[in-house]
């Protein structure tokens, strides 16, 4: 993405030089022909207001130009997370309907066969059988990460607690879901961030940082919805440029919270834990709502 980004505005300011080039040229020769036409020199009156009218023409062109330029790696980023969700909901689909079906007519194939198999082959079907189970479960849980189906159902903050539980509750850490506001109404693209974040960071956390507690803390607040992650564990340098340092789980969350206008910290040393803070901005059609959070009774 990035390699792509960079080449992009290459390209792109080569071509802003070509054109500051071209209007270089048309001011002179406007200059020229107005130095002759001031002059008395013959030179038609014709020549001057197309020379002006190419300037014109020109100068617009290069101020649009600049004005691509400026917002068109933005926008780029935003088409490439668009994609990675949509593939994401098209592999969850799959393995849901394609490989889990699959799966479920092998399991029931194998409970048929164990009822008639001799008592000397049952431990071997047994152990198929409880194979299967097994994979069958982890086809159904690699699809709800890859589409929480739960975000426009359940909201935000049950989706985020169904997946800690899912995904903690075979570690011996000590985790807390904070969330003393209500969280409906929020834009789907803002849920889905919050999620994803929470989902990398939380998957971070159980790869590398050996931690005993997490705390998630969701907070509605006037200038945005505020999320905070907070773990004990091993710590780490937090990179200035993630993508550029191999930290892609970090450059991620960037991505995410660019989308949408908003900002991400994270405070972290080798051996003092990790905290990461998220504020995502409220569109303007939502501010007002926003502002005066219910709080729950």
């Amino acid at each position: 993405m990035y390699a792509s980004l960079k080449s992009l505005i290459a390209r792109s300011v080569s071509r802003s030089n070509a054109r500051r080039i071209v209007l270089a040229l048309c001011l002179c020769s406007l200059l020229v022909s107005l130095w002759a036409y001031t002059r008395s020199a013959p030179l038609p009156l014709s020549v001057l207001l197309l020379n002006l009218a190419t300037l014109l023409v020109v100068g617009l062109q290069q101020w649009r130009s600049r004005k691509s330029i400026k917002f068109q790696p933005q926008e780029l980023a935003d088409r490439l997370l668009q994609v990675q969700e949509n593939e994401r909901h098209r592999l969850s689909r799959e393995l849901h309907d394609d490989i889990g079906q699959l799966l479920t007519a092998a399991k029931l194939q194998s409970e048929w066969l164990k009822r008639r198999l001799p008592q000397d082959l049952q431990s071997q079907c047994t152990v198929l059988c409880n194979t299967l189970n097994e994979t069958l479960a982890k086809v159904r849980d690699v699809s709800a990460i890859l589409n929480p189906r739960q975000l426009a159902s359940l909201g935000l903050e049950a989706s985020l607690r169904a997946h800690l539980l899912k995904t903690l509750e075979n570690t011996p850490l000590h985790w807390s879901l904070e969330c003393q506001q209500r969280l409906t109404g929020l834009p789907e693209e803002m849920a889905v961030a919050a999620f994803r974040i929470t989902q990398e960071a939380v998957t971070n956390m159980l790869r590398h940082a050996q931690a005993q507690n997490l705390l998630v803390r969701l907070q509605r607040l006037p200038e945005g919805l505020s999320l905070m992650i907070c773990d004990d564990g091993l710590g780490f340098s937090p990179a200035i440029n993630p993508a550029l340092e191999g930290q892609r789980g970090m450059a991620g969350m960037s991505e995410r919270i660019d989308q949408l206008g908003g900002t991400l910290s994270v405070n972290s040393q080798p051996g003092k834990g990790t905290r990461i803070d998220a504020l995502f901005p409220w569109a303007p059609r939502a501010l007002e709502r926003a502002s005066s959070p219910k709080v729950l009774e």
